[in-house]
């Protein structure tokens, strides 16, 4: 089941969609046909052309910098990142950086949406909440891997947009709310898993409570003008444990968060 909870709802069901088979790959090959076919100039990408740099963005950017997780390779090489980009961008869209996606936001590195991914450790099946939605491209690798992913975008454009995106796509087990992901799903925890694709100064506490024992959530710390360094925190016995992988450049939360300055 899809979700799409409008703005302004926090815990309503303003649209339910049913899918069978997350991304079935025949379906992506012909939606990745048809927006070729419409998109405009530079997007004239056929579906094999795209496969090839999507398989060689895994083999070159990712695998080579370490990510040896299977799944996660296995997602990366499978979820069309072009589908998940403006049109004007799609040519870039299995380079090596960051690219817009409207709304002053971004969609990030491929190798930090494998990197995130990898630091959950997810083995398949786990329910996962994401903050900061975006596009839609790092739910719908979440997707690929977990049982179900909830994810949260304060920008009700952008999540309108995403949830469009991933129900074209058939994935079927990402739940989209527009709202402020500092307060969590409450309703739908604990969650085993979570990451935040935006910058924050300190662990938003529902999240962490939010989070089920032994889980890990993966986020960007620090500050959110300069740079922060990417934080997996582990839930033992109710407590916080800290690990930190490098430093990153992210968007920041906005909400909630910044009247805690």
């Amino acid at each position: 089941m899809s979700l799409f909870a409008g703005e302004g709802e926090p815990g309503g069901r303003a649209k339910i969609h049913r899918r069978a088979n997350p991304l079935s790959p025949l379906g992506v090959i012909f939606l990745g046909l048809g927006i070729a076919a419409f998109a405009g100039p530079g997007t004239s990408q056929t579906a094999g052309t795209m496969a090839a740099r999507r398989k060689a963005m895994v083999a070159g950017q990712i695998a080579a910098r370490g990510v040896r997780d299977p799944l996660v390779l296995k997602a990366m090489s499978e979820v069309p990142r072009h589908l998940f980009v403006p049109a004007d961008v799609v040519d870039r869209a299995y380079e090596d950086y960051p690219l817009p996606i409207g709304e002053g936001q971004t969609i990030s590195q491929p190798y930090i949406v494998a990197l995130m991914t990898a630091c959950l450790t997810l083995k398949g099946g786990e329910k996962v909440l994401e903050v900061g939605t975006g596009s839609g491209y790092q739910a719908a690798v979440l997707g690929r891997i977990a049982g179900s992913v909830f994810t949260i975008e304060i920008n009700g454009t952008l999540a309108r947009q995403a949830a469009a995106t991933l129900e074209r796509l058939g994935f079927g087990n990402v739940h989209v709310r527009a709202g402020d992901g500092f307060f969590g799903w409450p309703e739908e925890a604990p969650f085993d898993a979570m990451i935040v694709t935006a910058a924050a100064p300190e662990i938003p506490p529902a999240l962490f409570a939010q989070l089920a024992e032994g889980g890990r959530l993966v986020i960007p710390l620090g500050d959110v003008q300069t740079y922060q360094r990417l934080t997996v925190v582990t839930k033992r016995d109710g407590k916080p444990y800290i690990g930190q992988v490098l430093d990153v450049r992210f968007v920041p939360m906005t909400g909630e968060i910044l009247k805690k300055k």
